[in-house]
């Protein structure tokens, strides 16, 4: 093995469990590590007899919540309030976006950590935002740990029974990876021309105010 898992498989042969751990913790940190390799590996790792199945789960489960909750602590760090004053540096950005996502996770947050922790791209962004909101850490630990949980096992017992066929999971994850991906691009590019189309009345309007504004004082 080369590349990533060939990194990853050389930390788990070192390391065991905890290396399992440590491989998907980095990949709470640094998104572009797919832990649609890592935790097949570690399901195949165990089906080897290098870790137990169990320990797979339970370590690479440890890893996640560790790594999500550094990024918990960043967002506590950062505050809504810098958030705020970063947003209103930001094209087409306005405070008010901030105001009603910042709402909307009040009345979803715990939902949205649970879910998000299995959602590529998100598994790693939804821990800052509840850092933000400095959602009760009581209940941010229970559902990343929850669905940190259930993406692990499925993907750990899937390497586990593929065994050397383990990188078979990879390629159905892609799809779903590249689904959401496209679906975020989608969102992007329609909150970008709604904003320009807006912004753009908003002008036309101001525009024709003033004109307006003009031919009456001219008229007098």
């Amino acid at each position: 093995m080369d590349g990533i898992a060939g990194w990853a498989m050389d930390i788990m042969e070192k390391l065991g469990g905890p290396g399992a751990g440590l491989a998907i913790a980095l990949e709470n940190l640094f998104p572009p590590l797919p832990s649609e390799v890592i935790l097949p590996l570690a399901g195949f790792t165990a089906s080897r007899g290098d870790l137990s199945l169990a320990g797979a789960i339970f370590w690479t489960t440890c890893g996640s919540v560790a790594g999500a909750l550094v990024l918990y602590l960043l967002g506590m760090l950062l505050g809504a309030d810098r958030i705020r004053v970063i947003a209103a540096r930001v094209p087409l950005l306005k405070v008010s976006d901030i105001d009603r996502t910042e709402a909307w996770f009040l009345r979803h947050g715990g939902k949205a950590v649970f879910l998000g922790r299995m959602v590529p791209i998100f598994r790693s962004l939804i821990s800052i935002p509840a850092g933000v909101e400095r959602m009760r850490p009581v209940l941010f630990l229970a559902y990343t740990t929850l669905g940190s949980l259930i993406w692990n096992c499925t993907f750990v017992l899937a390497g586990y029974v593929l065994g050397e066929n383990w990188w078979i999971v990879q390629d159905y994850v892609d799809v779903y990876s590249k689904g959401v991906l496209v679906l975020v691009l989608v969102v992007m590019v329609v909150f970008v021309v709604t904003r320009l189309v807006t912004s753009r009345r908003g002008r036309h309007r101001l525009d024709d105010g003033q004109r307006e504004e003009g031919q009456e004082w001219d008229s007098r």
